[in-house]
């Protein structure tokens, strides 16, 4: 059963193969995402049952050494964060908006899932590092008091991480920012 997500972020892409591999070969998992990322960074994003996940990004780590950047574990990740990840998500309408911004892969995944956890909110998008050096970036929406709370929850996760950017809200958006985006 896939309850849970996986993510290691490496600053070498060569040594980001070898862990992907490692990643595999060390318990039932699947591939979500094996790529490189901006900038000149690499990422694998596994899931599958708890304790699969787990080993496999413990044996990612230590297989990873000095070369990891940012990891995470999420069990009983929420189900809307995939079509989130995937541009796949749909919303036909839009309250306030939350945005949330972080130096890393990683920490954007848990700010995501921390965020749909915390509030009745729909996740809009969860960007991941192209093309905008690295960091990572969630768009969420709801009413004003769910949006408030969950931007609240997403960056307490990360805060003591060190690796939170900014974060933002806008009671009222006009729908040309978000025209792409539903």
């Amino acid at each position: 059963m896939i309850n849970a997500i996986g993510c290691i972020e490496l600053n070498s892409i060569a040594r980001g193969y070898v862990v992907t591999d490692a990643v595999l070969k060390a318990a039932d998992v699947e591939i979500i995402f094996n790529r490189t990322i901006c900038p000149g960074k690499f990422m694998v994003m596994i899931s599958g049952d708890v304790a699969s996940v787990e080993a496999a990004i413990e044996t990612g780590i230590r297989i990873g050494a000095g070369e990891v950047v940012d990891d995470l574990i999420i069990a009983n990740v929420h189900p809307d964060v995939f079509p989130a990840i995937s541009g796949t998500r749909l919303v036909e309408e839009t309250g306030a908006l939350g945005i949330i911004e972080t130096f890393s892969v990683a920490s954007i995944v848990e700010a995501a899932d921390a965020a749909v956890k915390a509030a009745n909110v729909q996740l809009l998008e969860v960007h991941m590092a192209m093309a905008i050096g690295g960091k990572g970036y969630v768009t969420l929406t709801g009413d004003v008091a769910s949006v408030t709370a969950a931007v609240e929850a997403a960056a307490n996760k990360i805060k003591s991480k060190g690796l939170l950017v900014g974060m933002e809200i806008i009671a009222q958006p006009r729908k040309e920012i978000l025209r792409d985006k539903l």
